[in-house]
């Protein structure tokens, strides 16, 4: 099997599976529970400062979105950061790190955006032997009202001030944890990147009402006939984590700067996507919710099965589809494709029809005896038909060669590159091609 084995950041790991900040992360019994079942590291759930702790609500903590037959797709989390005592989480870190040295335990903080707070917290937590801290500047509720979380992670000024505080009064390794409540992410990473972060991770929760209750006319989880917005996760968040994920890992104004993913990772193939994206490990909360701890099993021996496959390492995979992200007016207008519809695959259900015929392109055609075929002067190869077939691999898209004529528009196939930057259609091309 490939060697999973993990450098992040100076802080060795298993593998590169680590538990996210989170209620699977609140105390000492868990955590054991979690390295027993595989997990290469955790971010023990937030700290905060010392004093009463935060107070939960006593009611319901989350929503759901589900897709066909139940299945989970997002979680809205309405809780706060631990509500334990911050002098018993302490101890248990302690306990925890002494008695698995070889697995990554990295604490989670939010305390107020003041030098006093930050300069009394870390030491205490140095004490514990914890391998680093991440800082929670994305918790999009509750604790954001109070300056903290999402309210830190939204102004890059504070950013970077609270990890500059974190590397004078630290030697631990500093992650900060952005909130995907932003506009453009660059902006956060590069302000923790200026503040001396050793890494970046990403992403925190999205601001989220998932349901309605159409009795009691209030958002869901629903506490004493109320609700608030909340933080959503889970399989739902992927793309967007994806995206916010590559937005970095190819910014050259922050070559190198590690990145923690997180967002939606349920299989061996939603962590590859992310590692071969720029990330250096994955956070995962919301699978071990729904599946429990062992689910990393199957995580760690998918991923080495693939490496194997590839003949790759996980040095190899990571960052490896960063130079392939786009922008879109540097997409290649020359290349052309059109759909195909694999006849002995297809099980006649019509979807591609009906997709096609009512929202697209009018480009599939529907004999009397059922049989779908595409009409290439019609295609333009919007993928719909593609994802929206039930049967997998029975509709593709095949390239036109250069030289053939595409139907559609008459006109001979370039073999020549050609982007949006030199299309005689762009008033801006000279600029753009200079």
């Amino acid at each position: 099997m490939a060697d999973l084995t993990t450098n992040f950041v100076g802080i060795t790991s298993p593998n590169p599976f680590w538990l996210a900040s989170a209620p699977p992360t609140d105390k000492e019994y868990n955590v054991r529970r979690a390295f027993e079942a595989g997990w290469g590291g955790v971010v023990w759930k937030t700290l905060g400062e010392e004093g009463p702790p935060v107070v939960n609500v006593n009611g319901p903590r989350y929503g759901a979105v589900w897709g066909a037959d139940r299945q989970l797709l997002g979680l809205n989390n309405i809780e706060l950061i631990t509500d334990r005592p911050l002098e018993v989480n302490l101890r248990e870190i302690a306990a925890v790190k002494r008695d698995y040295p070889d697995r990554a335990v990295i604490v989670s903080l939010m305390v107020p955006c003041t030098e006093e707070a930050w300069k009394t917290i870390l030491p205490l937590v140095e004490e514990t032997g914890a391998d680093g801290v991440e800082l929670n500047f994305g918790c999009p509720h509750g604790m954001s009202e109070r300056g903290m979380g999402s309210a830190v992670g939204q102004v890059p000024e504070y950013i970077t001030m609270v990890t500059r505080w974190v590397k004078q009064y630290s030697n631990l390794p500093c992650i900060v944890k952005l909130t995907p409540n932003i506009t453009d992410i660059r902006k956060p990473a590069m302000a923790a990147f200026e503040g001396g972060a050793d890494a970046v991770s990403l992403i925190n929760t999205i601001n989220s009402i998932t349901s309605v209750d159409l009795d009691l006319f209030a958002p869901e989880p629903t506490i004493d006939g109320k609700g608030a917005h909340g933080g959503y996760c889970g399989p739902a968040v992927k793309p967007i984590a994806l995206n916010m994920v590559a937005e970095i890992a190819r910014d050259p104004e922050m070559p190198g700067l590690p990145i923690s993913g997180i967002g939606g990772v349920t299989t061996w193939k939603d962590a590859a996507e992310f590692l071969a994206l720029g990330a250096g490990n994955v956070q995962v909360c919301t699978a071990a919710m729904t599946y429990g701890f062992k689910v990393v099993q199957e995580m760690i021996s998918g991923l080495s099965q693939y490496l194997d496959d590839k003949g790759m390492t996980l040095d190899d995979l990571v960052g490896r589809a960063v130079p392939n992200v786009s922008d879109w007016q540097n997409l290649n207008l020359n290349y052309v494709t059109k759909a195909r519809i694999d006849q002995d695959a297809c099980i006649k259900c019509g979807r591609c029809y009906a997709a096609c015929e009512d929202t697209s392109h009018q480009a599939i055609d529907m004999s009397e005896d059922r049989v779908f075929t595409v009409k290439d002067d019609e295609c333009v190869a919007c993928n719909l038909c593609v994802n929206v077939c039930p049967v997998e691999d029975c509709i593709t898209m095949e390239r036109v060669e250069a030289g053939a004529t595409d139907e559609r528009t008459g006109t001979v196939v370039p073999a020549e590159f050609g982007d949006w930057t030199t299309h005689p259609n762009n008033p801006m091309r000279r600029t753009a091609a200079e």
